[in-house]
């Protein structure tokens, strides 16, 4: 089991790591939008924190050598799902073509009172 970080992510702020790595597998602890240089939320709104939450994973996973694109599973939590279809068309974008699985939960609450928080799972030797 190795533990990849990244300077470009929120550092982890308790007793976990930005991102595990067992096996061919990535297991990425959840990021809200917290820019890591000003340790602020990236905006008050659902797409500006949604915009930084893929930088901060695309961060984590490069640090591993890997790309949204190894992705097999993530989970979306958020704090109205009435934010739903503005999520889901910014994920649409960051994604492109690749569908890896997906849950997506309402919340009561998020660290700093953030609007989402994204994991994910991704594999470094996927097939096809």
């Amino acid at each position: 089991m190795d533990t990849i970080t990244s300077e470009n992510a929120p550092a982890a702020v308790g007793p976990y790591s930005q991102a595990i790595r067992a096996g061919d597998f990535l297991f990425c602890s959840g990021q809200i939008g917290l820019d890591p240089h000003t340790k602020m939320l990236a905006g008050k709104d659902i797409r500006a924190q949604t915009v930084q939450v893929f930088k901060n994973i695309r961060a984590v996973l490069n640090a591993a050598g890997l790309d949204l694109k190894d992705t097999v599973k993530t989970t979306v939590f958020l704090k109205s799902m009435d934010d739903f279809p503005i999520v889901n068309d910014i994920y649409g974008r960051e994604m492109g073509g690749h569908r890896p699985a997906r849950s997506t939960v309402e919340v009561a609450r998020l660290p700093l009172n953030a609007l989402i928080e994204i994991e994910c799972i991704a594999a470094s030797n996927i097939q096809g």
